[in-house]
């Protein structure tokens, strides 16, 4: 029986080279059984996942009946869990995105450290690459754009609701206050 769903991917992790958890992400949604529900069994399953798999070569393994997908760079390694019955080629098109998006925002200097400093960015870049388990996209350089985008569209639209009114009401404000702190 084919997979007619679009609920492909059931979890993203980042884990550190000493296998604890920077980032993780289960989804649940649109999946029949519903496994690792508690932080125990998810840290459980994060140990497990980086025990096999930091000593291979592989890309690919099946794992405790499920697909995963993983790269690792320097001290980090990215993981991706998808249904063993889902297209490997999708759900590496989708990792590869991703990991190419946070690259673009660390400037490269893909770390630990760099991750945990821009964690508000990586966090943003998984919600923009996959969504309640859904793959909404797969290209680096759009994810690292949209992500980028937010920061710079809240600054614009926060100036352009400025108008010559508030400006002078700011102005007259501030005047107020530097002169009560002038009389104390």
């Amino acid at each position: 029986m084919t997979n007619l769903s679009l609920y492909t991917v059931r979890a993203m992790i980042i884990l550190d080279g000493d296998g604890n958890r920077l980032i993780a992400k289960y989804y649940t949604r649109g999946q029949t059984e519903q496994s690792y529900r508690s932080v125990k069994e998810q840290k459980k399953f994060e140990g497990e996942l980086f025990a096999k798999t930091r000593k291979t070569n592989a890309q690919v393994v099946l794992y405790n009946g499920q697909t995963v997908l993983f790269i690792n760079s320097n001290d980090v390694y990215f993981y991706l869990v998808g249904d063993p019955e889902e297209n490997e080629l999708l759900l590496l098109s989708a990792l590869q995105g991703f990991y190419d998006g946070v690259c673009q925002l660390v400037k490269y200097d893909l770390s630990k450290r760099k991750i945990l400093d821009n964690l508000d960015m990586v966090v943003l870049a998984l919600d923009e690459a996959i969504d309640d388990g859904i793959v909404l996209e797969t290209d680096g350089n759009v994810i690292a754009s949209n992500v980028s985008k937010r920061g710079v569209d809240t600054i614009d639209m926060s100036l352009s609701n400025l108008n010559e009114q508030t400006l002078i009401d700011a102005y007259k404000q501030a005047k107020e206050r530097f002169n009560l702190a002038m009389l104390r």
